[in-house]
């Protein structure tokens, strides 16, 4: 049941994060990649890809020592 809690703080983290990010304007950062066809678009974030994973892997290395 503790994982519940963490994962609603992450969650609500998550969330704070993304909006605060949407208001300095930060999307999409440079290194994402970006098509747009006539009726279609594809985003694919690599950065927050790869900042998400680094915080995550932090987090887990943090909880499991």
């Amino acid at each position: 049941m503790r994982w519940l809690i963490y994962l609603g703080i992450f969650l609500i983290g998550a969330l704070a994060l993304s909006q605060a990010v949407a208001m300095i304007g930060l999307d999409p950062m440079p290194g994402d990649i970006n098509y747009d066809h006539d009726t279609w678009h594809i985003h694919i974030p690599v950065i927050y890809s790869l900042g998400a994973s680094g915080v995550l892997a932090f987090v887990f290395w943090f909880f499991r020592r």
